[in-house]
């Protein structure tokens, strides 16, 4: 079955950077679409990043474009979403998804808390 396991988060400041990590088995990685989304208290989830994994091309939303990269690493079946230039308005919980990650059959890992605050 899928399996999603996601690290790297952590607390930190305004404008500094955070590397999170999903490493995926149970499915074939190399030929997906993986996604990253987040959960801020009290609201839905939020599509933060999406990956063709075949190809590497990834797209973002207006509201991390060009502070956040999506990246993988077919050797590893693992994913990495690079923040830089973090506010506390991207405090939330991060999934790492396989296909798109707001569906509601979307399998997702875990989780993993970012928090960025002064």
């Amino acid at each position: 079955q899928v399996q999603l396991v996601e690290s790297g988060g952590g607390l930190v400041q305004p404008g500094e950077s955070l590397r999170l990590t999903c490493t995926a088995s149970g499915f074939i990685f190399g030929d997906s679409v993986m996604s990253w989304v987040r959960q801020a208290p009290g609201k839905g989830l939020e599509w933060v990043s999406i990956i063709n994994t075949r190809t590497g091309s990834a797209n973002y939303p207006d509201s991390v474009k060009g502070r956040f990269t999506m990246s993988r690493d077919n050797t590893k079946n693992t994913v990495f979403l690079q923040m830089n230039s973090l506010k506390p308005e991207d405090t939330a919980v991060y999934y790492c998804a396989k296909g798109i990650g707001t569906a509601v059959n979307a399998p997702r890992g875990q989780g993993t808390q970012v928090t960025v605050s002064s």
